[in-house]
């Protein structure tokens, strides 16, 4: 059997960052690690209550957690940050107000902020959330595939897409595996910058397994 590898772990230090950026002693490293986790759960609660959108993540592609002496800085990096403010002054208190209750007691200051993601029709993120919102709608998953491929090339400006599908396929008995792609994905070159990402879809057969890997430029 092949061996496989996570895209973004094996490119970290050279075209990826940690999407939590701190450090802490060994003996309280696992309760800051279940502080992220709870930060991380509870703005996708809030994206699923509050937030009205064809994509199921909202438009977000990453949170990043940065931890300094007093302080805990969320920077959430998404392509369409006007889903996530309550007005035209960008405020997102409502947000960080569930995030402070997820902290429970901890003493440090929370602060909260947006970054805009500049082409996030190229982000396997918001392609996977988006294939799964088609699925979940019961669009047959070879238009929802090809829909996807032409997305990201012609507005996302991807130089190679890759999307991979398995379970029920349209309702089917078996189970299988379903693939496209479109352009070049070179998985093995380390400085090529790949994006990955997986996104389930609840649909009435089951649930679908989305994968989808995008190349969008040789870091040099």
């Amino acid at each position: 059997m092949g061996q496989k590898t996570h895209p973004l772990g094996f490119r970290l230090a050279l075209t990826q960052s940690h999407h939590a950026i701190w450090f802490a002693p060994s003996n309280l490293y696992s309760e800051q690690l279940q502080i992220d986790e709870r930060m991380r759960n509870c703005i996708k609660e809030y994206i699923r209550k509050y937030v009205r959108s064809a994509f199921s993540n909202g438009g977000i592609t990453r949170v990043e957690i940065q931890r300094k002496t007093d302080l805990i800085h969320v920077v959430i990096y998404t392509g369409f940050p006007a889903l996530l403010v309550e007005n035209e002054n960008r405020d997102i208190e409502p947000l960080r107000r569930e995030l402070q209750v997820a902290l429970g007691p901890v003493n440090d200051q929370l602060r909260v902020s947006l970054a805009q993601i500049d082409n996030p029709y190229a982000e396997a993120a918001i392609l996977a959330a988006y294939i799964a919102s088609q699925l979940e709608d019961r669009v047959p998953f070879r238009r929802a595939m090809k829909e996807i491929i032409q997305l990201a090339s012609k507005k996302g400006g991807v130089k190679g897409i890759k999307v991979q599908i398995a379970g029920r396929l349209n309702g089917a008995e078996i189970a299988r595996v379903e693939w496209a792609r479109e352009g070049r994905v070179p998985l093995q070159t380390l400085r090529a910058h790949i994006d990955y990402s997986h996104c389930p879809a609840q649909t009435i057969y089951g649930v679908l397994g989305i994968k989808v890997w995008t190349f969008q430029e040789s870091s040099s």
